[in-house]
């Protein structure tokens, strides 16, 4: 018991990572709130995250650290990490130059379940910029 209440009421930052390494992120941005999106960190990301300032994750597709930003331009200056109760998720508030999305809107979150519906979604966003433009093949 003395441990829960020292790693869900005291100061010291324990992140919990599961069994594969990682702990979940979320990126809010700081000014508005948004929710942008939802990704993953091992320990290395949340190191250079602290000590860079800018948001790096781990890519469990292609298996290798993220500096979000690295092929876009469009990077996550952190303001603030914040952890939950029990340190096994990240909230990362964030101050971003461009849309968030890869698939060119702002956030990750850009279509809702469509009301008295249980299988259709519809578009609660626009596009803020053009993917094909923004990930053009060097």
């Amino acid at each position: 018991m003395a441990a829960d209440i020292q790693l869900e009421e005291g100061l010291q930052f324990i992140p919990r990572f599961d069994a594969n390494g990682l702990i979940t992120a979320i990126a809010q941005d700081a000014r508005t709130g948004q929710i942008l999106m939802v990704a993953y960190m091992n320990e290395e990301a949340l190191k250079l995250t602290i000590k860079t300032g800018n948001a790096v994750y781990y890519s469990r597709s292609r298996k290798k650290l993220w500096k979000k930003g690295e092929e876009s331009g469009h990077v996550q200056k952190v303001v603030q990490i914040l952890t939950d109760c029990d340190q096994d998720c990240l909230l990362l508030k964030v101050e971003v130059n461009q849309g968030q999305c890869h698939v060119g809107y702002q956030s990750c979150f850009y279509r809702a379940l469509k009301k008295g519906t249980s299988d259709q979604l519809e578009f609660v966003a626009q596009k803020v910029y053009d993917p094909k433009e923004t990930y053009k093949k060097k």
